[in-house]
């Protein structure tokens, strides 16, 4: 370890030198309220910026003891002194002067969920920020009187102003300790009330756009109908009242436009935490809640999807079923099973992003197509035999087809952007207009031993797999890549950075024809439990671009590796 003195002499030193003598400065430095530790120096000016990282006594920050009485307070904490330093270092971004990316101060830019994530971690002694700095040239030729500015003048103010308690807003951290307390406590409540989902009245669940997850102003709140209105008392904002979504089969139904597709969403993104004023700070849905969708053209493994889909003309396997090219339908049973075996309880649908031929089979087809010549058990004649005999709920946006109704224990219809139950309306329809049934093949729990194989690794491993990030949507791992799009659930890039890195490690060093893809997992998240994100990187630091996912999109993930 050196001195904050010795760093300034080993800035005058390599001063107006070529930029690779920058990486001298490799290193932990002693600064009067904290370590500095120089993790990775960038090639040049136009590279992606260096790794910085500060870490700061737990003892001298003096945070009270209720911040960190938990994982998710801890979490809690380490998103708001994310946000907090963010807000400090973006004001001095680029105000040290130089070629390309020089100046450039950046940490994680925090999303509307609270994650887990690298940027900020909080040990037993320490608190880390971990953050990315573009060390100054003209040219290529090193400016280090900028990088001095930015290391003892910028730097320490934001330290200062973020990472002690004593220079916080007292009511602001205890607001936000005391909001993830009050979500746990409703997460915890929905099992004991026999709920997968609440939503509070008077949330906003319309964001301002498809691009902006921030509440849209002027929209109609939430507000329960009083057959499903339940109360809350939580430990710190005292009671609240909103909807309950029992287990089950709930339909979301109503015309077009009229907000379904936006209860959905909020019910989809309720499997997180959320920030104070998001508008959906207490829509809290069944945290193994998964989202699916058909995706034309995906990869499957050997996946038992004759659940849904037996006898195929070509006498197929299904149930050790693989593609290269998944249909609609196909791609849908594969999800669910996969979602199965990921341990999910509650499906989230929207018909309109659904096939609809895996859905629904309406009487007039099945009288022109025979039930022995359709290969495909239909969502619709399975969804009940999913939660009474798997455990499995369902909610269901619906638009098209009043089969659905038929099967639903709640039906919720929304009439512009306000929430009716009319399911003792539905279930008097539904005696005048009966569905005719037809025979449905025995439900049997599918098979969950699926063997991840993979080639084996040639020569320098870690250059044969090169990891590259492609923001939310997909990375690719050596010449693989892995297409996440349909994963929606995922919400930040750096849990796509943090997929990619899991992936790696997995590659490396768990998988070996052997394992089963859930013995995989389970020794992957024994790691990551033990040691956090940091602990399956490859490089010599951990990078402060990554977030943690849950564990439907690790499966998600690691089956959409085709190698």
């Amino acid at each position: 370890m050196f001195t904050s003195t010795q760093l300034r002499q080993q800035l005058a030193s390599i001063n107006r030198k070529s930029y690779p003598a920058y990486k001298s400065l490799k290193g932990v430095y002693r600064f009067p309220d904290y370590l500095l530790s120089v993790d990775h120096v960038q090639g040049d000016p136009f590279a992606s910026p260096s790794h910085v990282s500060v870490y700061v006594s737990r003892k001298k920050a003096a945070f009270p003891t209720f911040c960190l009485s938990s994982s998710i307070t801890r979490i809690a904490l380490q998103d708001f002194l994310t946000r907090r330093f963010e807000e400090q270092i973006s004001a001095y971004s680029f105000r040290a002067k130089g070629s390309g990316k020089s100046g450039l101060l950046s940490i994680t830019r925090c999303g509307q969920e609270i994650l887990e994530r690298t940027a900020c971690q909080i040990t037993e002694e320490d608190i880390i920020l971990r953050f990315t700095v573009g060390f100054p040239a003209n040219g290529r030729t090193i400016n280090s009187p900028e990088l001095e500015k930015i290391l003892f003048e910028f730097l320490p103010l934001c330290v200062q102003k973020s990472l002690y308690y004593k220079n916080l807003s007292s009511k602001a951290v205890e607001e936000t300790i005391f909001l993830a307390e009050d979500q746990e406590y409703i997460r915890r409540e929905l099992p004991k009330r026999n709920l997968v989902a609440f939503v509070a009245d008077h949330s906003i669940l319309p964001r301002q756009s498809g691009v902006s997850q921030k509440p849209m102003k002027g929209s109609v709140p939430f507000i329960s109908p009083s057959s499903l209105r339940v109360e809350l008392d939580l430990p710190h904002k005292g009671r609240i009242q909103g909807m309950g979504i029992p287990k089950g089969i709930t339909l979301i139904a109503g015309g077009g436009y009229h907000g379904k597709s936006t209860l959905l969403n909020a019910l989809e993104r309720g499997v997180y935490n959320h920030i104070s004023k998001d508008g959906r700070e207490y829509v809290i849905t069944d945290s193994t809640g998964l989202k699916l969708r058909s995706e034309d053209g995906r990869f499957i493994k050997d996946v038992d999807i004759s659940l849904f889909i037996n006898d195929l003309p070509n006498k197929k396997n299904t149930h050790c079923f693989s593609t290269q090219d998944a249909s609609g339908s196909t791609s849908q049973a594969a999800g669910i099973v996969e979602g199965m075996e990921a341990g999910t309880k509650l499906l989230l649908l929207d018909e309109d992003t659904s096939a609809t031929n895996f859905m629904v089979r309406d009487p007039f087809m099945q009288e022109v197509i025979s039930r022995e010549k359709e290969p495909i058990t239909p969502f619709l004649e399975r969804a009940r035999d999913l939660y009474e005999k798997a455990g499995i709920s369902t909610i269901l946006v619906a638009g098209s087809s009043g089969a659905f109704f038929h099967i639903a224990d709640t039906v919720i219809q929304m009439d512009s952007y306000k929430v009716l139950d009319i399911t003792q309306k539905v279930k008097t329809l539904c005696q005048k207009y009966p569905l005719s049934h037809s025979p449905v093949p025995a439900f049997t729990m599918p098979a969950y031993s699926r063997v991840m194989t993979v080639p084996a690794l040639k020569g320098d491993s870690h250059k044969e797999l090169k990891l590259k990030i492609y923001g939310r949507d997909s990375f690719s791992l050596g010449k693989e890549s892995i297409d996440l799009r349909y994963i929606e659930q995922l919400v930040d890039p750096e849990q796509t950075a943090a997929l990619g890195q899991m992936l790696k490690y997995a590659r490396e060093h768990l998988i070996d024809n052997k394992k089963s893809l859930s013995q995989v997992i389970a020794l992957l998240e024994e790691k990551l439990e033990k040691e956090g994100l940091a602990g399956i990187c490859s490089s010599s630091y951990t990078p402060c671009g990554l977030a943690m996912p849950r564990r439907q999109e690790i499966y998600s993930c690691f089956n959409r590796y085709r190698r």
